[in-house]
């Protein structure tokens, strides 16, 4: 080792403790360090504190758009000249039969792979081009990838060789990343007797030009090394800081791969020595340790087979593209491992595979700079909260079989220290909710065991619920809500339904056959009709109370509040006061969404605000008004927005004590106009809404004892599934729900208590009907309750 070198060598066991990526010189000065444990446990720990336990792939299907190539590396067999009776490009009904079979085996990705250039070297290609209808291969490729995203929703990824700066825009359009391999900086490499000799796409400057244009374009990007063809140790690090550089002024460098160089027989290096584990293992490691914490990391797992878990260990996050269905078209030799083998060797070195997209999430959380606007509504549909690759059919409210959601592991994991302070009743941090809303595998179901266990101390192994009435008053609104399918107005005339407006006879009769049916509660909730005001919702208490003094009101919303005082010149804590005088009973702590104004300015940009849906309920709190609690999730949010809204949820309970209970609605997107327009997520998946039972259970532990699931979102077995998970309470019978079916759910408008308890007592639980404020509903209401035949559905549904 060179004096220099030995003066700038990083000290890794502290770089172990306290993971930062390396200064130039450091990473230069690693040329002659052996791959041991020092320098691998340094690398593992960055890679732990960028990306957890996750180890990601890409569940991909391979296009060979053509194997023609003006290039002659002497390595290659994916590259060759024209051949008889071989066309020179795969013609569409080909891609698109490719393609389709990878969308019927769950891909999300299609990588289209293809020579540099063809046509400047062969007249096949040339003539076969001009016989497709186009002028180049780029060309070709702009039209099939967008063809393929057209018919099968699969997202495109393109490693379609160099490019000018026009090339990559152009693609930018029909492909959500791009990539090119640097391979090496070396441009020996390219003279005489080198590997790239005859390839004039392989000069280190041009593909380093194309890696900088394509940051310039913001386009996410992928790139890399190969290593063992002829370049020293401490050339590959120069190959990582140019990269590094690149992404340092572009931001555009989603994954690094490292290659390993694999002798094919029949190519001029056939004889040339393979690079062994351990200097796999070194290049690894010290790419880990060159490049910023949001660039992965990768390494082709069919190349590392044997020492798959080394590779976890030298800190790969990322096995990149593994296909189901296509083989690995440059090193066909070695086949792609099973995804369940692949899932089984990440486990067995501690770590959790889970599916991504093409384009990274950081990317797609800030898509209007990264992603071009005509490839949004795809890669949402295709994501879930984390950015990751949605892999269920699943949606709420539509009758779909449950996915399969990981056992219970008995072995405690990285969340352990989280799970203990929250079962002290600790508030947790924005970043450690984050990280159980994030679990996964083992870590989820660890997360979902926790919080039942809290359940059963808190609350036992009761499980409640109501027996009430929707009553949707009216469904004119004067708002703007992008979520909502049930309001009509200006903006929803053409969604399904006509606009009613229930007098308050009408209000008043529900009510009476309500309590005929054995309801302890009427729920009240509308739109916010143009007409009303606060004397409107003052007159419905009244006439309720006076037709039935026993039943209890439960009615609008803080948005309500807010909007009815506002008309009446008071403030919400004057007319909360003058409602509870009326007769009204609590308030649902709906128009809460999400409390986080990044979220509320895309999905009700003119609603109440966080600050005053809080200050509307800590109003009726001091009234002695108790209200529920609920988040609206699965749309544009993300965990961390849930974690802020649990949180003001925790500080507003510390104070005053007014939540009965959190309602997590998982969000309904069929007829919803957000979803209509292409923008927004196909709502939760289930184990975000498996989760956010669980989390909320855990971070209100102490504060908010009842955590309601919600039967009309997520169907008997899915609110079976979270009474499992934190949940004790399945909300009301409801007799005839409006909102969420109006956005196309379709689990029915009623469940009747029989139905209820056998749902409940389907998972060994206990029954027990409740009040409102979580009473023993009395006994002759109970028994009314199971008297009375669900007939109330026709006439209701006819009357809005």
């Amino acid at each position: 080792m060179s004096r220099v070198a030995d003066d700038a060598l990083p000290d890794l066991a502290a770089l172990a403790r306290t993971p930062r990526p390396l200064a130039d010189a450091e990473a230069l000065a690693l040329a002659d360090v052996a791959a041991g444990p020092a320098l691998l446990r340094a690398a593992a720990a960055v890679r732990d504190a960028a990306f957890g336990d996750r180890v990601t792939y890409s569940r991909k299907v391979f296009v060979p758009l053509t194997q023609l190539c003006r290039d002659s590396c002497h390595y290659c067999t994916f590259a060759h000249p024209p051949r008889r009776g071989e066309a020179a490009y795969l013609s569409p009904d080909e891609v698109l039969a490719i393609a389709r079979a990878g969308s019927a085996a769950g891909c999300h990705e299609v990588l289209f792979t293809l020579g540099d250039k063809p046509e400047l070297r062969y007249r096949a290609a040339r003539q076969a081009l001009e016989r497709l209808g186009h002028a180049t291969t780029l060309d070709y490729l702009a039209a099939m990838a967008d063809l393929v995203r057209r018919e099968t929703g699969l997202l495109p990824h393109l490693n379609a060789g160099v490019m000018t700066a026009d090339d990559i825009a152009r693609l930018r359009t029909v492909s959500v990343s791009q990539g090119l391999m640097l391979e090496t900086v070396s441009d020996r490499l390219s003279q005489r007797g080198g590997p790239h000799f005859g390839s004039p796409d392989k000069h280190p400057a041009v593909r380093l030009a194309t890696i900088a244009a394509a940051g310039a374009a913001r386009v996410p990007f992928t790139s890399g090394i190969l290593i063992g063809i002829g370049e020293t140790r401490r050339e590959r690090v120069a190959a990582l800081l140019a990269l590094r550089a690149l992404h340092a002024q572009h931001g555009h460098l989603q994954e690094i791969i490292v290659q390993n160089f694999r002798a094919k027989p029949g190519t001029r290096m056939a004889s040339h020595p393979e690079p062994d584990a351990a200097e796999h293992l070194w290049t690894v490691a010290v790419a880990r340790l060159v490049m910023p914490p949001d660039v992965t990391v990768q390494a082709p797992p069919n190349l590392g087979t044997g020492y798959l878990a080394d590779l976890i260990a030298a800190g790969v996050d990322d096995w990149g593209g593994v296909s189901p269905v296509t083989p690995d078209h440059v090193n066909p030799e070695k086949p792609w491992p099973h995804l369940d083998a692949l899932a089984r060797e990440t486990a067995a070195a501690g770590k959790v595979l889970v599916p991504r997209l093409a384009v990274h999430r950081r990317f797609l959380a800030v898509r209007d700079r990264w992603i071009d606007r005509g490839l949004h509504t795809a890669v949402l549909r295709a994501s879930d909260s984390d950015g990751f690759a949605r892999t269920e059919t699943w949606t709420p409210g539509a009758c779909l079989a449950l996915p399969p959601m990981p056992a219970v592991g008995p072995r405690p994991g990285t969340l352990a220290p989280i799970l203990a302070r929250a079962q002290r009743g600790t508030e947790l941090s924005e970043a450690e909710i984050v990280a159980l809303f994030e679990a996964r595998g083992t870590a989820f179901a660890e997360v979902c065991a926790t919080a039942d266990a809290l359940r059963h101390a808190t609350v036992g192994d009761t499980v409640s619920y109501v027996v009430t009435r929707n009553i949707n008053y009216t469904n004119i609104c004067t708002y703007r809500c992008s979520f909502c399918a049930f309001s009509k107005g200006k903006t929803a005339e053409h969604l399904r339904g006509r606009p009613y407006d229930l007098g308050i006879d009408e209000v008043v009769m529900r009510c009476r056959e309500a309590w005929d049916r054995g309801a302890v509660e009427v729920c009240l909730q509308g739109g916010i009709h143009p007409d009303y005001t606060g004397e409107t919702y003052l007159a419905l208490c009244r006439a309720i109370r006076a037709a039935l003094p026993a039943l209890h009101i439960h009615a609008f919303s803080p948005l309500e509040i807010h909007q009815g005082a506002r008309t009446l010149d008071l403030t919400p804590a004057e007319l909360l006061a003058m409602l509870r005088d009326a007769g009204l009973g609590t308030l649902p702590g709906t128009a809460a969404e999400v409390l986080d104004p990044a979220v509320r300015a895309i999905i009700c940009p003119d609603k109440v605000t966080t600050e005053q849906w809080l200050g509307v309920v800590e109003a009726a709190h001091r009234a002695g008004l108790r209200t529920t609690a609920t988040i609206m999730f699965g749309h544009v949010d993300q965990p961390v927005h849930w974690a802020r809204h649990l949180l003001h949820l925790r500080r507003l309970q510390q104070r005053t004590g007014g939540f009965t209970e959190l309602v997590p609605l998982p969000f309904v997107p069929m007829e919803s106009p957000i979803n209509l327009r292409g923008q927004c997520r196909l709502g939760p998946t289930f184990r975000e809404s498996v989760l956010m039972h669980a989390v909320a259970r855990l971070v209100l532990h102490g504060l908010v004892p009842n955590i309601q699931t919600s039967w009309v979102k997520l169907g008997a077995a899915g609110a079976q599934a979270c009474l499992a998970a934190g949940a004790n309470d399945v909300g009301g019978t409801l007799m005839n729900e409006s909102i969420t079916r109006a956005a196309g759910a379709a689990h029915g408008q009623e469940m009747t208590p029989a139905a209820l308890e056998a749902l409940i007592r389907g998972i060994g639980r206990t029954p027990r009907q409740r009040t409102t404020l979580y009473g023993d509903a009395p006994a002759e209401r109970v028994a009314a309750s199971f008297a009375a035949a669900p007939a109330l559905t026709e006439r209701a549904t006819a009357a809005e």
